[in-house]
């Protein structure tokens, strides 16, 4: 019995130093922080109310394992100039203008606003020995929402009543809901650690529908269902943290 025990501690300290030999022999990870920047076209029903636009952002990925597995956050703020529909029509004259409170006619501009955050799961593929293990063709699929709205700037000159921030969400058109995200692109990043960075396609699938009670300018809700599409460039900067042990570079 006691030559049994002895003999089953002894099997389990060899299984447990050769799983710890394992784990010290693969590589542990990498924290990527990434700044990014992008342009984007509308497809679906977001081509009836938006332009081009761009993207601004970030996240954090964790990539790991010899397989190069990736989870992450990302974030990204847009941004266009390129508004289609007139929620304003209602309070214009003949000619198109809108009266400010001096009887002068305001400058009122409208610009696209929104936002996609979300989660994100992926897969690097190297393909080159001269870059550094965590680098290769990457590919990443993402959930999350995304949200848009027609800002409506001020006049600095002049003020118009019906478009005080207590009116103005009767007329931005605030729509948002569950959005889908994929990336496809290159992820390069040198042995050295000194050039890091990203650039891909990306594509996003947003099922939105207004937020906001109330349109001024149809005098209803807005109850339609939207699909709202994107798909442009993205490029980014990489600043990675490392849990691997540093690659031996030899000159």
């Amino acid at each position: 019995m006691r030559r049994g025990l002895f003999l089953l501690i002894l099997i389990l300290m060899y299984v447990s130093e050769l799983s710890a030999q394992a784990s010290n022999n693969e590589p542990k990870g990498v924290i990527l922080s990434k700044f990014t920047y992008g342009a984007q076209l509308p497809a679906g029903t977001l081509k009836e109310r938006f332009g081009t636009n761009f993207i601004a952002g970030g996240g954090i990925d964790w990539q790991w394992g010899p397989k190069n597995w990736v989870l992450g956050v990302d974030a990204q703020y847009l941004f266009g100039n390129q508004v289609k529909e007139d929620p304003l029509v209602g309070l214009r004259t003949k000619e198109g203008y809108i009266i400010g409170n001096d009887r002068e006619v305001a400058d009122i501009p409208m610009r696209e606003r929104g936002f996609y955050v979300g989660l994100t799961a992926g897969r690097v593929f190297p393909v080159s020995a001269r870059q550094s293990s965590r680098a290769g063709w990457r590919i990443n699929f993402g959930i999350g929402m995304l949200q848009h709205k027609i800002r409506i700037q001020d006049d600095p000159q002049r003020s118009v009543v019906q478009l005080t921030d207590v009116y103005k969400k009767g007329y931005d058109r605030l729509s948002n809901g569950l959005a889908l995200q994929q990336f496809f692109g290159y992820q390069a990043m040198s042995k050295d650690r000194r050039s890091n960075f990203m650039a891909g396609f990306e594509f996003m699938q947003g099922f939105t529908q207004s937020r906001r009670s109330f349109d001024f300018a149809t005098q209803g809700r807005d109850g339609k269902k939207r699909i709202d599409l994107l798909f442009g460039v993205r490029l980014g900067w990489i600043l990675p943290f490392y849990a691997d042990k540093a690659e031996d570079i030899y000159y």
